[in-house]
């Protein structure tokens, strides 16, 4: 960037005081020269460069396949519409007493749940893409959403185990279903930072006793982030999750580091 020019007179008594300390500079009285001193603005190290932001196409290119979470499943065309109705409830306020607040973090667990919106609006690209085995659903998702933001949602997360471990929320039809959050079991170690859960919901469906348990996941690389939903009636394929992270993790990693993910899972040690 250009500066502006410095006034005649200022610009003249910078030249002359620069004269001198060069001439003292040079020598040390002795007659023998010595190094001129280094600025400090020399000796600093560059900055780091920021991280790069993920694209369109790149957030298309760190989507899981079928392949990264083995087993039967089967993409879905419809993952954009997916609501589980057991997701569905108004959390009782008066089960938490004094701790209001965490009754709005339960609620707000729920709402993101069924509404696919664990983290949030992206604000920059972002990708979806759904899989179905079974009655099971595997919902993953990725984007640009900030540094500061994924980590808030990560955080968040984290807290929902001690904060939200067991409450009852009402249907709309009146009934009432448990729900329990607990911590993932040992969560494989990917990326900057994650948080996982197990969330179970029991209540009814269609009239008949129904149990929905869904492993619930959101992990950061840089300045983006996925979240990873699995599960259904028939439980929760943790095995799959952890394939999802895995995989999904190490595809955003090769994305942003401007390579094309591998066709086929990654080999972790």
């Amino acid at each position: 960037m250009t500066r502006p020019s410095r006034p005649a007179r200022v610009l003249a008594t910078a030249l002359a005081a620069g004269t001198l300390f060069a001439t003292a500079a040079c020598s040390d009285g002795s007659g023998s020269p010595e190094a001129a001193p280094v600025s400090p603005a020399a000796e600093r190290p560059p900055a780091p460069s920021r991280t790069p932001a993920l694209t369109g196409a790149g957030a298309q290119a760190a989507l899981i396949t079928p392949a990264d979470i083995e087993d039967d499943w089967q993409l879905a065309a419809d993952a954009a519409t997916w609501r589980n109705q057991m997701l569905v409830g108004r959390v009782d306020v008066a089960e938490f007493l004094t701790a209001k607040a965490a009754a709005a973090d339960c609620q707000r667990l729920l709402d993101s749940l069924y509404s696919d919106t664990l983290l949030g609006r992206a604000t920059g690209a972002s990708g979806l893409r759904g899989f179905t085995s079974q009655d099971s659903r595997l919902l993953y998702q990725v984007g640009d959403y900030g540094q500061v933001k994924m980590d808030a949602t990560i955080d968040w997360l984290k807290g929902l185990p001690e904060k939200c471990n067991q409450f009852t929320a009402t249907a709309s039809d009146g009934s009432k279903r448990t729900v329990q959050v607990v911590e993932y079991k040992e969560p494989p170690k990917v990326a900057d930072a994650l948080a996982a859960l197990t969330v179970t919901v029991q209540g009814t469906s269609n009239g008949q006793p129904a149990t929905t348990t869904l492993d619930v996941a959101a992990f950061r690389v840089g300045a983006s982030g996925a979240a990873v939903t699995n599960g259904g009636l028939s439980g929760a394929d943790h095995d799959s999750t952890a394939l999802a992270l895995q995989n999904g993790a190490q595809r955003l990693k090769d994305v942003l580091a401007g390579k094309t993910p591998a066709p086929l899972p990654s080999q972790f040690d």
